[in-house]
């Protein structure tokens, strides 16, 4: 009997230590306090310009990123729209009026392809 409450007294004695002792005393580093608007993703805190934007100002600024994004896109489906044009054409000159090559037909696919890609992107707005 003595034997178990003495081990009862070691055990909560033994448990109720590190509740006693603060991390000062036990010379444990503590993190700094480190601001919530940190950016994560950059690792870098933001500038004091970087949190005087305004959320619709961002919003703005992505809005006009992703039209210039989209206009670069229509230009690059358009210039090989007219080089498939271009070459599609001179094949036609070419080739005898009754007969059509399964590469003209794919070309022809992507072709269109390409101008309802065009047209979708020309649709989207931001």
């Amino acid at each position: 009997m003595l034997r178990i409450g003495s081990f009862s007294f070691l055990l909560a004695a033994f448990l109720a230590f590190p509740l006693c002792s603060s991390a000062q005393d036990n010379h444990i580093p503590m993190p700094s306090a480190v601001p919530q608007a940190q950016d994560l993703h950059l690792g870098m805190r933001p500038t004091a310009a970087d949190l005087s934007i305004a959320p619709d100002e961002i919003q703005r600024q992505q809005a006009i990123a992703a039209n210039e994004q989209r206009q670069v896109e229509i230009r690059r489906d358009t210039e090989k729209m007219q080089q498939l044009v271009a070459e599609l054409k001179d094949y036609l000159q070419k080739v005898d009026h009754g007969l059509m090559s399964v590469e003209a037909v794919k070309k022809a696919e992507q072709i269109e392809k390409l101008a309802h890609s065009v047209k979708s992107k020309m649709k989207q707005t931001f």
